[in-house]
């Protein structure tokens, strides 16, 4: 069934009509375990205030409503539920509403997520409401100010545990439920928290529980039972140890850093399948993708993210659910300060104090590929209803975010930052707030002008660019002017340093010989910097390289400000060559996003960096800095460089990955991330299918080198798109890991199958309604491994169809459609023709505008997903058109 997109509008008007006290719901799993069972039941009673009078709704996507009591008088279901809502006409000052029905299991990771373990057969239940589908649960005023108090009790199969945000208080047989002699577990009441963060976790789990002991503000002990969940087949990857440990020291670290403790009473963690997201911060139980245990073992840049997301989660407790955002325009109060918190906490207070590192390279580069779509907007945004809040959740709400906050404690001072956010927490615990509650309290803190500046970094769009240069004169060593100048739409104020970089002699590493602090007023132009920092600057650079074209100046070089920084001529070519020898991993790592950010807009030419790539790259050390830079060649090759070079290329990059994996240290991480790099990129050529045979074959071996699950069907994915295994050698290679990796990594190879029939079937798979959310992605990502003359045949059909999924599937389903099954063959020829001709007249580019053109009225998300795959379409165009011309 359809659900209405509850808006802005309409939230505000709720809000002031109605105050909620409490939710007492039950919800009946005792039938999960048979396939044929669709739905599950589903009773609440909650107890709210309201203006006399008044009429309201309450939201409920349902299967089915029997019965609607509202203050002891059963409503006419026919009149009083419409569509996802249940009109609520009459209300009293004190309200009792009873509502009984039943809820549908989804396979989408939206709302009750019912997973069937090919493994064992088992059945895995657990709940994802954010935004907005908790109400695919139960009856519930869903937005996140209508604060309440939940009161759970799932009713289950006897062999079963039951888990929710509250303590378990009791556990005792019923009869009452769809399937006899089911236990019923209940829990104890919330605290005051929204309804997009209450969860439940149900099925045949591992449990593993220690505790955290410390003392509170006065020095009393306190101690906070902790356990984590997993399905049983993935016990024994499931590292406590280690996920203890950090929780432990996050437990240790924000009570401190917040000076407010741990409001939620327990601390329970959940790893469980098929999730959407990479976490979510339910209080008192926090749900993880299960991706983040490693049964095929992992690197430290793999346990670094982790250990990021479990401190990110972790300071959602304080920004998010103890203060919890108004209306969704607000996001960004949990999610850009948690973004921010990840990665700070690990550096004060865990082992992977490199965090800094891969926010630089990674995760600010998804913020500046976002902010670079026409589809941008401002940190602060303006969500009208709750369709647009799931498109929120973004490179710009995340990454972008974190990034200005980051300016903003290098702006007013991490101490003042600190008290700030101190004082926020005391004065709206388990509240709700708006950036104007924040600013006060900013303000209040320190003496800077906070609201201009919030003005200019959270209310703007786009990327600010910065450049340096020194003059003439001072280039020569007789002189000492220099400028940062700012190219912006809405220029902004930055606090930044700039290096010098060089090497003192031909293998020595490249290292910082001076840096300054410079900020830059919110003006478009050049700024002068002051006399005695560019005397130090233009100094550094005018003085003979010890190894000529080694010297160079970066920008932004500690990573303090958001702007994409343009190296000078002389200092992009340094990069080039010397980039992987810069001794800061920190650094390091920014001067490789300035290369990144060169390729992507056309000042670096998309095959010499494949090539720097494969030349100078594949010896970094830096786990998280390898993967990503190696993800950035590949993505070069396959959507920058021109098709009549790319195969040449490819071959130049696949000889570097196989050279540098047969010489990598055994064991390494480096040897792990470059024989993954080297597989994904051998499924687009068939020259290399041999040795790969190889080593599945067991003929030949990588000393250090497992062939874990996840590898070998990298691997059989690579031969088996190249056209080099048959369906008999998949079927084999099924029967021996029965595994969830096993039947995803089956599902992919089968779609990467060679054969026009085995593209066929897997299109009809995915058009089938029948997968889930997982072994959906995984098929299409098959499904793409094809050459271009046979996904083109499917160009048609997607644009014809693309509303209809839409209309049909849930908003996660459709989307990873949309996205996944977007035309890919970009390929552009050798033409005479201007480049914005070529990249207008390309044939995606013209489908993807006319379907723009003719669907005005198309829901606002889809439009924004088509608009952004348009964008991301024309600079794959036009950085091909760019090579050929050149």
């Amino acid at each position: 069934m359809g659900s209405s997109s509850l808006t802005r509008d309409e939230a505000t008007t709720r809000a002031e009509q109605i105050r909620v006290v409490d939710y007492r719901v039950v919800v009946d799993l005792s039938g999960a375990q048979d396939p044929g069972r669709t739905s599950f039941g589903s009773e609440v009673t909650v107890r709210f205030t309201a203006e006399e009078g008044a009429e309201s709704f309450i939201d409920f996507i349902h299967d089915s409503v029997s019965s609607v009591e509202l203050n002891g008088e059963l409503l006419d279901v026919d009149d009083v539920v419409e569509g996802s809502r249940i009109r609520l006409p009459e209300l009293g000052e004190a309200n009792e509403l009873r509502v009984v029905g039943r809820g549908l299991y989804s396979r989408s990771g939206e709302g009750l997520h019912r997973y069937v373990d090919p493994q064992d057969g088992e059945v895995y239940i657990y709940t994802q409401y954010e935004p907005a589908d908790c109400r695919r649960v139960f009856a519930v005023f869903e937005q996140p100010d209508l604060k309440a108090e939940f009161q759970f009790t799932v009713i289950a199969p006897p062999q079963w545990l039951a888990a929710s945000n509250g303590e378990l208080v009791a556990s005792r047989p019923c009869d009452d439920g769809d399937v006899p002699g089911a236990v019923s577990h209940e829990f104890a009441p919330t605290q005051r928290i929204s309804s997009y963060i209450t969860t439940i976790l149900a099925g045949p789990y591992t449990r593993v529980t220690d505790e955290w002991s410390g003392t509170d503000a006065q020095g009393e002990p306190v101690t906070i039972p902790l356990a984590l969940y997993c399905r049983r087949a993935l016990a024994d990857a499931m590292d406590s140890e280690e996920l203890f440990a950090l929780t432990k020291q996050g437990l240790d670290f924000f009570p401190r850093l917040f000076a407010f403790a741990y409001p939620f009473g327990k601390y329970e963690q959940a790893f469980v399948p098929e999730y959407n997201l990479g976490a979510m911060e339910n209080p008192g139980l926090v749900t993880f993708t299960e991706d983040y245990l490693f049964p095929s073992g992992a690197t430290r840049a793999q346990l670094a993210g982790r250990a990021n997301t479990l401190m990110h989660e972790m300071s959602h407790m304080w920004f998010g659910d103890l203060v919890t955002m108004r209306w969704w325009d607000d996001l960004w109060l949990k999610e850009s300060f948690a973004e921010f918190m990840g990665a700070y906490a690990c550096v004060h207070a865990t082992q992977y104090t490199d965090a800094w590192v891969t926010f630089a390279l990674a995760r600010k580069e998804w913020a500046y590929r976002q902010d670079q779509l026409r589809t941008t907007h401002p940190v602060v945004a303006d969500i009208v209803d709750l369709e647009a809040a799931r498109q929120n959740f973004d490179g710009i709400t995340y990454a972008k975010g974190a990034s200005v906050l980051k300016q903003l404690v290098a702006f007013v001072g991490e101490e003042s930052f600190v008290d700030a956010c101190r004082a926020y927490f005391r004065r709206f615990a388990f509240r709700n707030t708006d950036l104007a509650d924040f600013l006060d309290v900013l303000d209040e803190a320190c003496d800077h002008d906070v609201r201009a500046w919030a003005q200019q970094w959270l209310h703007t769009t786009g990327v600010p660019v910065l450049s340096f240069a020194v003059s003439g004169d001072a280039a020569a060593g007789s002189g000492s002017g220099a400028t940062l100048t700012q190219s912006a739409r809405e220029p902004r104020p930055h606090v930044l340093t700039v290096g010098v970089y060089g090497r003192s002699a031909a293998d020595a590493p490249v290292t910082v010989t001076e840096r300054v602090e410079v900020r830059v007023p919110a003006e478009d132009g050049p700024t002068d910097l002051p006399e005695d920092r560019a005397a130090v600057l233009a100094g550094a650079l005018a003085g003979d390289d010890a190894v000529v074209g080694t010297t160079f100046a970066l920008l932004n070089d500690t990573d303090l400000t958001y702007c994409l920084a343009h190296p000078d001529a002389r200092s992009l070519a340094a990069l080039t060559r010397v980039v992987g020898g810069i001794e800061d991993p920190l650094a390091r790592a920014v001067g490789h996003s300035q290369l990144w950010a060169a390729v992507r807009d056309g000042r670096l030419r998309p095959e010499d960096y494949v090539r720097m790539v494969a030349q100078r790259c594949t010896g970094e050390t830096h786990a998280a800095i390898l993967t990503t830079v190696l993800d950035h060649a590949r993505q070069a090759l396959g959507e920058y460089v021109p098709v009549a070079h790319r195969v040449h290329v490819r071959r130049v990059l696949l000889d570097a990955l196989r050279d540098a994996l047969l010489r990598a240290a055994p064991g390494s991480d480096a040897q792990l991330i470059l024989a993954r790099a080297f597989s994904r990129e051998a499924a687009r050529d068939g020259a290399y299918a041999r040795p790969i045979q190889e080593w599945l074959g067991g003929i030949r071996s990588i000393e250090g080198l497992p062939l874990t699950p996840q590898l070998r069907w990298s691997m059989l994915t690579a031969v088996t798109a190249t056209g080099h295994s048959t369906m008999s050698e998949l079927r084999s290679e099924r029967a021996r890991d029965s595994s969830r990796d096993g039947h995803l990594g089956h599902l992919q190879a089968l779609a990467a199958m060679r054969s026009d029939r085995a593209k066929q079937q897997a299109w009809e798979r995915i058009l089938s309604g029948e997968l889930s959310n997982d072994e959906l992605s995984a098929t299409i990502s098959g499904f793409q491994l094809a050459s271009p003359a046979v996904l083109r045949r499917y160009e048609d059909a997607y644009f014809e169809q693309v509303t209809r999924w839409w209309d049909e599937r849930s908003m996660e389903i459709a989307t990873r459609m949309v996205r996944g099954l977007y035309p890919r063959t970009l390929d552009v020829r050798a033409s005479s023709a201007a480049v914005t001709d070529v990249v207008a007249r390309h044939r995606v580019v013209r489908a993807t505008t006319r379907w723009l053109d003719e669907h005005q009225d198309a829901p606002a998300a889809l439009r924004r997903i088509m608009t952004e795959l348009l964008d991301e379409a024309r600079r794959s165009v036009d950085l091909q058109a760019r090579c050929l011309t050149r």
